[in-house]
Formats: C-alpha cells, sequence, structure tokens
C-alpha cells in the first residue's frame, strides 16, 4: 500500500461493503486499550521508554505475527504531514490524541483500513477494529484475536484484581470500549431521541458525536459506546450494548415508518429541498452539509430518491471535512473557502448522480 493511499480514497475498503442494518447502523467498532508492564505510561514516559515501547508494539507487525489477519503497514506519526494526520482522524483511523500530542507515536493499518492498530496513543497500545452495519460481535472477534497475538509477545500491566492497567481510569477493567455508529433522523425529527438517549445513559452507555469524546452529534449521527470497563465482562459489554442498539433499530424503523403514514408530503418536501439545496449551493458550512446529507441518506433509505447510493453518502462524508476537502483541492483552505469548496464538491457529485436518477416523483 503506497504511503498516501489511505489519503486518496476517501472511504476505507471496508467501508464500500453492506452489513446487517446498514440503513440504521453506520458502523461497529471495538477498540482495546493494553500498556506494557515494563514501561510507564505513554504520558510519563521519556523519549528513550516511548521509542523502545514503539520498537517492540510495532516489532509484532515487522515479525509477521499479523500475517495470518492480512497485510499491514507501519506510519510513524512524525514522518506524516499535519494534513495526512488529520485524514486520518477524519476517517476514523486515529484518534485527535494520538494526531496531535503522541511522542514516538505510530499506526499498523490493514489494507482495508478495518484494523488500525495505535502505538503510544493515550495507552501503550489501542487495537480498532471496524465493520460495516450491525457486526459488534464480529468486530469483538477479530479484536481479541489481534489482542491474544500481541499478548503472545508482549508483557500487558495487568492486575488481578483491577484486569487490564489504562492510563485513564475509565478504561481499567477489559480495557474494551464497543460502539456502533448509528443514523437516527426519524427519532429527531420525531422528538423521541431525548427520550431515548436519556434511557440509553440510564444503562450504563454513552451517547457521542461522529468523532467520539466531545464532539457534537451532527447529521442526525450517534455514537453509542459503553462506559462501563470494570466489573463486567467482555461478553457482557457487549451483549449490554448488542441488545440496547437493536431495541434503538427497532424504535428508528418504528419512527420512519410513523413519518411516512402521518406525513408523506412533509418528508418528501424536506427530502426535496435537501437534494436542491446540495445540488444548486454555492457555499456550504460543514454542520449544513451533513444536515442535508442526513436527509438525503432518509430519503434513499425511504425509497424517495433513486439512483444514489448510500456508499455515495459515505464518501461525501468523508470528502466534505476540512482536512479532506485541501487534501482533494491540493491547496491550504481558511475556512471560507471551505465552505466554497465543499459546496462545488457536493455539486458535482450530486450531478453525477443525476444522469442515473434523484427524486422520485
Amino acid at each position: 500500500m503506497s504511503k498516501r493511499r489511505f489519503a486518496e480514497h476517501p472511504l476505507s475498503d471496508w467501508m464500500k461493503g453492506e452489513g446487517p442494518e446498514s440503513d440504521i447502523v453506520i458502523s461497529s467498532r471495538i477498540r482495546v486499550a493494553r500498556n506494557l508492564r515494563s514501561y510507564p505510561f505513554p504520558m510519563l514516559a521519556t523519549n528513550q521508554q516511548s521509542l523502545e515501547a514503539m520498537n517492540r508494539l510495532t516489532g509484532v507487525a515487522l515479525q509477521g505475527k499479523l500475517s495470518g489477519i492480512g497485510h499491514f503497514d507501519i506510519y510513524k506519526l512524525s514522518e506524516l504531514t499535519e494534513l495526512e494526520r488529520r485524514v486520518l482522524v477524519e476517517k476514523h483511523l486515529i484518534s485527535p490524541n494520538l494526531a496531535n500530542e503522541s511522542r514516538n507515536g505510530a499506526l499498523v493499518l490493514n489494507e482495508e483500513e478495518s484494523i488500525s492498530i495505535m502505538i503510544n496513543e493515550e495507552d501503550h497500545l489501542r487495537i480498532q477494529c471496524l465493520y460495516p452495519g450491525f457486526q459488534i460481535r464480529e468486530a469483538w472477534q477479530l479484536a481479541s484475536r489481534i489482542d491474544d497475538i500481541f499478548e503472545a509477545e508482549a508483557d500487558y500491566a495487568f492486575d488481578e484484581r483491577r484486569g487490564f492497567l489504562t492510563s485513564c481510569p475509565t478504561n481499567v477493567g477489559t480495557g474494551i470500549r464497543a460502539s456502533v455508529m448509528m443514523h437516527l433522523p426519524a427519532l429527531v425529527l420525531t422528538q423521541q431521541i431525548n427520550r431515548i438517549l436519556s434511557a440509553v445513559a440510564q444503562v450504563g452507555l454513552a451517547v457521542r458525536g461522529m468523532y467520539g469524546e466531545g464532539s457534537e452529534s451532527t447529521g442526525n449521527l450517534f455514537q453509542i459506546s459503553n462506559q462501563i470497563t470494570l466489573g463486567q465482562s467482555e461478553t457482557e459489554i457487549i451483549d449490554n450494548l448488542y441488545s440496547v442498539a437493536q431495541q434503538i433499530i427497532e424504535h428508528e424503523k418504528a419512527a420512519r415508518k410513523r413519518l411516512v403514514a402521518e406525513n408523506p408530503i412533509r418528508i418528501e418536501d424536506r427530502v426535496s429541498r435537501s437534494y436542491g439545496v446540495l445540488s444548486h449551493a454555492a457555499i456550504m458550512d460543514s454542520k449544513e452539509a451533513a444536515q442535508r446529507l442526513s436527509d438525503i441518506r432518509l430519503g434513499i433509505d425511504l425509497g424517495m430518491i433513486n439512483g444514489v447510493s448510500t456508499q455515495a453518502m459515505n464518501e461525501l462524508l468523508v470528502m466534505t471535512q476540512p482536512g479532506f476537502l485541501q487534501q482533494v483541492f491540493n491547496e491550504a483552505l481558511s475556512p471560507e473557502a471551505r465552505d466554497i469548496r465543499r459546496a462545488e464538491l457536493i455539486r458535482n457529485q450530486i450531478s453525477q448522480h443525476n444522469n442515473h436518477g434523484g427524486v422520485s416523483q
């Protein structure tokens, strides 16, 4: 894989497939946090210690220990440009923390970009596995397999009573974060979303925006994840998230049926207006773009738009982010220039699909 492949293609290969319940669940993710017993946590490690930890962990890939899973490339964060690091964040392949603050940070990435292994982030090792649609159990099985490979080669920081030790106390125990990215426009439009999210919080799950902790929800996208890592087994954590997510899926499906049954003209008007604005706008900020792309995605799922795929919407969601816009147009862009280029990019993409379909009449 060329060094810039991840920056040249907006969609990772895994995002091009469709998983179960993909009209509502965009993706499923497992992240496993681990640390090496013989080194201080990254925030306390000296430059030499963090370098040794990086070499030891990247050595697992270099020695071919991961070859049974796929082909991996190693990227040292210090050798990537600021723009490349930003694109990796926008594609959910690294965290903002690794992009901005890491010392001797590295990324081990497979060709499909479905597995990203972050080294010297908040913890020495963070294994992330991504699947399309509602496949949280499958993502955990893969992450657990990779975790076993690293554990065979490295001595993890582990306490018999507390479990795996991590930099952040909220990750102590199993060290896993399981999450699903969900598109919930109907629950928002029927004003049920606050009640649903309040119930989610009461069963120990967190709700965040598209880019996790600290990010707001835009485009009706919500990331639902576990908060508890201590006192529950990995299976219990996964099963709890799966059960709650399944209930949210059913509520969203019911809300979509209600929208169509009670006022089909109003929802068709909303979808058509957003399609028209995206087709002709000369300037578009990221928040409005996310909202109108959400309307289009809902229109596709309800059969109101023909000839446009949800994959195209996934692609635009990534391509309209600040870093990727600058990558696409190969120029540094001010905020206003980004809004102009974003509108241009969306118009061009929509016009390509106008030749094959559009809003159903």
